[in-house]
């Protein structure tokens, strides 16, 4: 299980829907706290299928107990999501998917290549989800609150300064990872967001920049804290915390108090 399934999976559990996961399979050699943390949430009600994308037929038999998808496959594996679809196509009774997405809106070009090639494995499994007429919400998270802030501030180390980068003028959205993942969940069974993109743009906001690079990870990081290009809404896209105004999520500054008190560790993602 990734970096975003495990939000995925407590958000859905503690939403009280009956959750299911199909993950690679559990082998004896795995990362012990990979298992622990599958152990933790079948104690919590998970029900585990294990499997590889390949496995048509596994996969097919997972899906037939689900009727909604949601990917959260990492940036390498974007386009393995043509399995996914392809065995929803196959059981015909989902009634909405999730692809992985969660960052930012892929709808927009990217400044720089590394990126702009992201965003079109993201538009290609758009289309292709479109062409075979499936239900489906599109999840634009803009930036990870945890993620970026690990990456940027480093809170687990004790430091009299940090480095601000560029001018600091860059207008940036960030989301903690769990209120995401929740607001996701919300979305997945909302008539008002099928067929729609959903995104999250709360009001509070952090102003950061970096230099211009040509690797995935820094041209991300340009995008979103040069260009500020999470900060822009795109008007026909539903925005979540005006979507679900009862939830209650973690501002920037909140999640620089939980800092202080507890630093998370630093944060890994597949880029």
């Amino acid at each position: 299980m990734g970096y975003l399934g495990k939000f995925m999976v407590k958000a859905s559990l503690s939403l009280g829907h009956p959750t299911y996961a199909y993950v690679r399979p559990i082998k004896p050699s795995n990362d012990s706290s990979r298992l622990e943390l599958l152990k933790e949430f079948e104690a919590m009600g998970l029900t585990i299928f294990q499997g590889e994308l390949d496995e048509h037929e596994k996969l097919v038999a997972a899906l037939k107990q689900v009727d909604v998808v949601i990917s959260t496959l990492p940036i390498p594996q974007l386009l393995e999501q043509f399995k996914i679809i392809n065995a929803i196509k196959d059981v015909g009774n989902i009634k909405r998917f999730i692809p992985s997405e969660f960052g930012n809106d892929p709808a927009r070009e990217s400044t720089l290549a590394p990126f702009e090639a992201i965003h079109e494995d993201r538009r290609t499994i758009r289309r292709a989800t479109e062409a075979a007429e499936i239900p489906h919400t599109y999840v634009c998270g803009n930036t990870f609150g945890s993620y970026f802030v690990s990456y940027l501030l480093n809170p687990h180390e004790e430091r009299d300064e940090v480095v601000v980068y560029g001018t600091g003028e860059a207008k940036v959205v960030m989301n903690y990872e769990q209120d995401i993942a929740t607001y996701t969940i919300k979305a997945a069974t909302d008539p008002r967001a099928a067929n729609n993109t959903i995104t999250c743009r709360p009001k509070e906001t952090l102003y950061l920049t970096l230099p211009h690079a040509d690797n995935v990870r820094a041209s991300i990081a340009h995008d979103i804290f040069v260009v500020g290009q999470v900060y822009e809404f795109t008007e026909n896209n539903l925005e979540a915390s005006k979507l679900y105004p009862e939830y209650k999520y973690t501002s920037i500054d909140s999640f620089l108090d939980i800092c202080l008190v507890d630093p998370p560790k630093p944060k890994l993602a597949a880029l």
